[in-house]
């Protein structure tokens, strides 16, 4: 009979292989997902620049594009969106927009996620060359 003490304890994964695991659930979730995306003052997707990327802004639910309209002063005016699937933000919309782009995912919460532009996430013509850096 063997005692609990004769059984090997599997090895922890080490924290960078359990966050890139997480990260490739989240991903999958999120390409599955229709998301809301707000159309700027100018009929554009609602996007801004930081860091030399643009980020298009998505929310999973109304409520947490209100917060975001309430963060912006805007809380007064009605928020046109459109509800694009994630996936298609990615593969599609990301590419057209010939610059750095990725998606940043209920901007301004406490929940909020970044999909940058790099390979794995965006198609590889759209990705930015890390230059050997993960």
């Amino acid at each position: 009979m063997a005692t609990l003490a004769s059984t090997p304890a599997p090895a922890p994964a080490e924290p960078s292989v359990d966050a890139r695991r997480e990260f490739a659930t989240l991903l999958g979730t999120f390409r599955r997902t229709a998301v809301l995306v707000p159309i700027d003052p100018y009929g554009s997707l609602w996007s801004a620049d930081q860091g030399g990327v643009r980020w298009i802004c998505a929310f999973s639910n109304e409520e947490t594009l209100a917060g975001f309209a309430r963060a912006q002063g805007n809380a007064h005016r009605t928020w046109e969106y459109r509800t694009v699937l994630g996936a298609r933000l990615l593969d599609v919309l990301v590419p057209k927009l010939g610059v750095p782009a990725g998606v940043a995912l209920d901007a301004g919460s406490e929940d909020g996620v970044l999909f940058p532009p790099v390979e794995g996430v965006v198609p590889a013509s759209a990705a930015v060359d890390l230059g050997g850096r993960a």
